[in-house]
């Protein structure tokens, strides 16, 4: 499984020294007699139960001292962190022993090394090494990604067909006077070419010389026509492009405009 954790970036960018602020103050000395082992960790009233119960089991195993976890480590609430006087390397194959098939593979980042614990959900251990004999251990529940969010659904009115390009009426403001006749009729005109009525869903139309047929059914999305702009042709209008738009021209009166195209 590959793991993702931000932490891991963090602590590379952490130096030991800065980590090493968040052990005890004083450190049992060299020769001092063995201290007895140390309890492990009861869960916090700020840890969720499957961190908790990760951190008894890890804790069980690493002998650690339970501490607040350092700031900088921008961790969540839950986490759980632990002061080892034992080297990482000699705590890696014991917590991966003690988790088995349950965890992943050790990812090293510098001084930072961090196993996924396939629990659900997800979970990690986490070994910073402050020196060559003591590290911090970080049990906290692995982030996770926000999944991405879905496009937002255009909706394509009944009767347009995908991939042609078509034109609002009013986009035509300027050059075809587009009027609501009812029941799903408009008018188009323009001084010098006439007029044009349509029906929504029909191919068939009516100009000032007679019948004509659309090439493609003007639509509608309850307020707009939504009209083929191969159509525009049958009012005596013609399309010329022009840079990232397209020049219509009715007469002697003209617009540009970007089609539309579902």
């Amino acid at each position: 499984m590959r793991l993702s954790l931000p932490v891991t970036l963090s602590l590379a960018l952490l130096g030991p020294a800065s980590l090493a602020q968040t052990a005890p103050a004083q450190s049992a000395p060299a020769q001092s007699a063995p201290a007895a082992p140390a309890k492990a960790p009861a869960a916090s009233a700020t840890t969720n139960r499957a961190v908790s119960a990760l951190a008894v089991e890890v804790g069980a195993v690493v002998k650690g001292r339970l501490l607040d976890c350092p700031a900088s480590l921008k961790l969540s609430g839950n986490a759980v962190c632990l002061y080892v006087q034992t080297p990482a390397a000699t705590l890696r194959p014991l917590v991966k022993g003690k988790l088995a098939a349950r965890a992943g593979d050790w990812k090293t980042t510098g001084k930072a090394s961090v196993l996924l614990v396939k629990d659900a959900p997800a979970n990690f251990v986490m070994l910073s090494a402050l020196n060559d004999k003591e590290t911090l251990v970080v049990v906290d529940a692995a982030p996770t990604a926000k999944a991405a969010a879905a496009p937002a659904k255009v909706a394509v009115p009944a009767g347009v067909v995908k991939g042609q390009p078509y034109v609002l009426g009013s986009d035509l403001v300027g050059v075809v006077k587009v009027t609501a006749l009812g029941g799903g009729k408009y008018r188009l005109s323009n001084a010098d070419q006439g007029t044009l009525t349509v029906t929504v869903g029909v191919r068939a139309a009516q100009t000032d010389a007679g019948a004509v047929e659309l090439p493609l059914a003007p639509a509608t999305d309850g307020r707009n026509l939504i009209f083929p702009l191969a159509g525009l042709r049958a009012l005596g209008c013609t399309t010329t492009p022009n840079g990232g738009v397209l020049t219509v021209a009715c007469g002697s009166d003209s617009v540009g405009l970007k089609p539309i195209v579902f």
